[in-house]
């Protein structure tokens, strides 16, 4: 297996190992396949595993109470999951489903203890990443609960994974506008002419249903911190 193929160096969290020691950390590794629809873990199930994305995507949820779907993230190349149930010991409460076909490789919980213990780096790496994310839902939680629903829009587009293209962010919206337009409180409607009023401003631009250009991410900031 070449490098390129090892899915622990598209992670954070192993990105300070050196080759060899990413070889070692991938020998714990277990190729997990998933097919678009397929429930990858379910609320209480005894999941004490780390999944590690190596291609594809995947819905994580759960159930209000009123009964109704709420969802919490999706997870896409390079991003892990279990982390949390890693650290504190509670199975997970959520719902993961393959947005699509997807390839990830798992670490028993108990493999991925002694791999910290020989690489205490990688627990200082997996803490960052957790710190990161809490940033990122601090943004979008203080966008949600304002009344400026451009504010969700942006800052939703500012935490999507993406690429650097010709000096601009290309980012792809990972679900279908129903489904975002519900996790950002909104209607399909509503979230479609926020996209259209950002672009005619010339800070984002559009390509078909699902990519998206930054062109002025400085403009998106701004438009993403609540009035």
């Amino acid at each position: 297996m070449s490098e390129d193929d090892l899915c622990v160096t598209r992670v954070p969290i192993f990105q300070g190992l050196t080759p060899q020691e990413q070889l070692r950390v991938a020998d714990f590794a277990r190729p997990v396949l998933a097919k678009k629809g397929e429930i990858v873990y379910a609320p209480g199930q005894s999941a004490s595993r780390l999944l590690v994305m190596h291609s594809g995507q995947l819905k994580v949820s759960h159930a209000a109470a009123n009964g109704q779907e709420q969802i919490l993230r999706t997870v896409t190349d390079g991003d892990v999951v279990g982390e949390r149930a890693f650290l504190t010991g509670h199975r997970p409460n959520d719902l993961a489903i393959a947005l699509e076909d997807s390839r990830m490789c798992v670490f028993d919980h108990a493999d991925l203890a002694v791999l910290l213990r020989d690489y205490p780096d990688i627990s200082q790496r997996m803490l960052r990443t957790l710190s990161d994310r809490l940033s990122s839902v601090e943004r979008l939680l203080a966008a949600v609960t304002s009344s400026d629903v451009n504010a969700r829009v942006a800052a939703y587009l500012l935490d999507l994974p993406g690429s650097i293209r010709d000096g601009a962010a290309m980012v792809r919206l990972p679900m279908a506008k129903q489904e975002i337009a519900a996790y950002l409180g909104t209607t399909p409607e509503t979230l479609s002419r926020r996209l259209a009023a950002l672009s005619a401003c010339g800070i984002i631009e559009l390509h078909g249903r699902r990519d998206v250009t930054i062109l002025d991410i400085d403009a998106l900031e701004h438009v993403a911190t609540p009035q």
